[in-house]
């Protein structure tokens, strides 16, 4: 399996305006004491096979475009910077034509991290994105609990066999590793759900909240709805309303506002049990003027401020 470096210009400003892209590592060799790992999955394969619009396979590169040109905050800039100085960015994973190859290669690469007690931050793609994430854990023998914000459950069946973007939290709990402790996932969309799948959801020991009751208090609740000592976290882009995030690869209507989700990830780094994140389902073949992007961008920077309050 191959990493390969984003091929990114890091933003040119004075000395007293340092950007995200200056402060982090992108070279494991000059790095010391890192505790975060970034990581690229471009990959849409799982989009294909579920009948969605590709295009999110570009989505880790355009991510960091937008990352890398944030600053840290003016207050808490310290600890922000600190945090800053002990990421890694590993690039991008060289996918494969087979998408089950390549999940497996990311799983290898997370498990490796997590054994570490390294906190893995993983750029996708498509939600295919997020069984490989939860492999991680499989792979090291880690229970976990999920916690997916989503407007969709995607814990639907294999098409022919074969994963898509639609099964990855079916794959988590069926897994016969047994990792996944509990499936929580909060953000749903009434006209997008199948009522079968919240029976298997519930079948399974999860729990399930609708868009109109996701909320800051119900979100908090489910980060602590659990007993595992680890939690790991995927947002997906779809989420949100489509007036705020248009280039993904189901655009939601009467979606998530960008505050709460924006809220949701700085809570999700000041958790002390989240030991990894993903973001999925950004799609800059239907962004709008980088939009999407920059929203994923902002939401991985609020995870960082959360993180860096809580380390």
């Amino acid at each position: 399996m191959k990493l390969q470096k984003p091929a990114l210009e890091i933003p040119k400003t004075a000395q007293n305006d340092p950007r995200v892209g200056h402060l982090i590592n992108t070279e494991r060799d000059s790095a010391k004491n890192i505790r975060v790992a970034i990581i690229g999955f471009p990959s849409d394969e799982g989009v294909r096979r579920n009948n969605g619009r590709p295009g999110a396979a570009a989505a880790p590169d355009e991510i960091r475009r937008q990352l890398y040109k944030m600053t840290p905050p003016p207050e808490g800039k310290e600890q922000f910077a600190n945090l800053l100085d002990t990421i890694l960015d590993m690039g991008n994973l060289s996918v494969s034509v087979d998408l089950e190859t390549s999940q497996s290669d990311l799983g290898k690469i997370l498990a490796e991290l997590l054994s570490e007690d390294i906190l893995p931050i993983i750029l996708g793609g498509g939600h295919e994105t997020a069984f490989a994430h939860f492999l991680g854990y499989a792979e090291s023998g880690l229970e976990t609990a999920i916690f997916n914000l989503d407007a969709h459950t995607d814990v639907r069946n294999l098409n022919e066999g074969k994963a898509h973007s639609g099964s990855p939290f079916r794959q988590a709990m069926e897994h016969p590793g047994k990792c996944c402790s509990k499936y929580l996932v909060a953000g749903l969309q009434p006209h997008s759900v199948a009522e079968e799948h919240l029976i298997y959801i519930k079948e399974q020991g999860g729990s399930y909240v609708f868009r109109d009751e996701t909320n800051i208090t119900s979100i908090s609740g489910m980060f602590h709805e659990h007993e595992s000592d680890r939690m790991m976290v995927t947002f997906d882009m779809d989420a949100v309303d489509d007036a705020y995030a248009p280039g993904v690869s189901a655009p939601c209507t009467n979606g998530l506002h960008q505050d709460l989700w924006l809220t949701a990830a700085y809570l999700a780094g000041r958790n002390e049990q989240v030991t990894s994140f993903d973001l999925c389902e950004v799609n800059p073949s239907f962004d709008r003027d980088g939009q999407t992007a920059r929203l994923a961008a902002l939401t991985i920077w609020q995870f960082l401020l959360g993180l860096s309050q809580r380390w």
